[in-house]
Formats: structure tokens, sequence, C-alpha cells
């Protein structure tokens, strides 16, 4: 699909993806700026843009960053341990081999749901006595001998969520998220449309709390018989469930399983 009338404006922290982008966006009605999302305000007002009818967030990792395996995303091979979307700042390395063990269980906990968050943190600060963790295949031996022998036969990826969890930490992903919302939501114009894809339950559960908050009018409590507050709802749902890949994308595409897509209308 290609825009007949209006300007796309494309932002993405990561310079390998803002390259690609310029590259195929030549010679269209389109500006690509190396920026975090989370300061959409700031790259709209160094290009004098007033307004927006429409913004969508492809939320996540890249297919790129993860088949890229010197990017240090997956834990399918042998690369530095990175999974710096803006290839700048502290990496994931830094993260294990300096946190305290209270510090990376919360992490692993908190981003990744992981059900062996101490453990792991304890053989990570055990590992890291002996040698820095400084590679994605010595972090994912590491996870694996923390936890049970039963769960390593099931999950034939123990690593998955915890490398997950320090990826969002790592790039402060839903910091930048809750962020980001407001501010491009603050720069639609009424009647445009905020469209986000989500890849997991975090990310999901932070766009429906906020595009329910958006379109919710009364604000006072539960046991009020009455509103008493006045409040007006700044949206309306358009998606009251969000929008999932069908079978045939998700037989094509396996990394659009868990895609969800939520849109809402400023009104």
């Amino acid at each position: 699909m290609r825009l007949d009338t209006g300007r796309l404006i494309s932002l993405d922290q990561d310079p390998d993806a803002v390259a690609v982008a310029k590259e195929r966006l030549a010679g269209l009605p389109a500006t690509v700026v190396q920026m975090n999302f989370r300061y959409a305000d700031q790259a709209l007002a160094q290009l004098g843009v007033e307004g927006l009818d429409g913004a969508l967030l492809d939320l996540g990792v890249s297919s790129h960053q993860l088949d890229e395996i010197s990017r240090g995303f997956s834990y399918q091979g042998e690369a530095p341990l990175d999974m710096r979307m803006s290839q700048s700042g502290p990496t994931a390395a830094d993260l294990v081999n300096h946190e305290t063990r209270e510090e990376l269980a919360r992490i692993l906990k908190e981003y990744g749901e992981e059900p062996y968050a101490w453990q792991i943190a304890g053989k990570i600060v055990l590992q890291r006595e002996k040698e820095p963790i400084l590679t994605t295949s010595q972090l994912m031996q590491t996870i694996a001998s923390a936890v049970p022998p039963a769960v390593r036969r099931k999950d034939k990826n123990p690593a998955r969520r915890s490398f997950q969890a320090l990826r969002i930490a790592v790039n402060g992903e839903l910091d930048a998220l809750s962020q980001g919302m407001d501010v491009i939501f603050n720069a639609l114009r009424p009647g445009g449309r905020f469209c986000i894809i989500t890849f997991h339950s975090l990310e999901d559960r932070l766009v429906k709390q906020r595009f329910r908050l958006w379109a919710t009018a009364c604000t006072c409590p539960p046991e009020f018989p009455v509103c008493v507050c006045g409040g007006k709802a700044k949206a309306k749902l358009i998606t009251k469930k969000p929008i999932e890949a069908d079978a045939q994308e998700q037989a094509q595409n396996r990394r659009a399983r868990s895609a969800k897509l939520r849109v809402i209308e400023k009104l």
C-alpha cells in the first residue's frame, strides 16, 4: 500500500533499519528519522509537523535483528551478548555482569515472567565470578543449567523468556512504549487513528490498559452511584478485541503467531 496523498514519517532507533527504510522509500513522500518513537514529539517539531492523521507502532524486535546473529538478540547461535536496538549504550553483557542477583531476578520475573528467575539469577552470579558472561551461548548454557532437567527436556528453548526479559531491560522497551503512546496520542488530530502491533503479553497489556483509559469517560470510583467527575472520553475503541493473524498468515510467517493489533480513534 502506498500513500496517494499526505506524507509518511518513519522513526526507528536502529541505524540498520533506518538505512534500509531510506533505500526502500527513496523517491516517495516519506521521511525517515533515526530516533526512538518515545521522542516522536521532538522529531515532529524538527520537521515542522503540527499534527498526525494516523500512527502505527510495530513493536518488539525485528526479524532482521533476530536473524543477524551478531546483534546478540537470538539464543540460537554464538554472538557477543549485545541486544541493543540503537547499537549504543550499555549492552546485555554489561547488565548480566554487573547487576545484583536481586535486580537480575526482578528483571527476569517482571519482563520475562520467568518462573525460575531467582535460580537463573543465582547461576549468572556464580558463573560471572568464574569468568565474565560475554556471549549468547555462555548465557544460554548458564540459564539451561539453572532450570530443572524436566523443564529442559520439555522446553526446547529454556532461555527464551530470559532473553526477552534482558532485551526489554537493555532497551527500556516498556518505559519507551508508555511514554511514546502518550506523545503520539497527543500529536494526533481529532479523527486520527492510532494502531499498535504487539508481540508479547506485557506490551499488549500496557496498550490495552492505556487505550481503555483514553476511551473511558467516567473515572469515578465504582462504588459511586452517579458520575461526579464530569469526565469525557478522549477516544473510541475501533477494536474491542485485538486482531490476530489468520491461519494462513501464521503458516507463512511463524513470527506473526503472537502478533496482536489494537486500534483507537481520537475524538
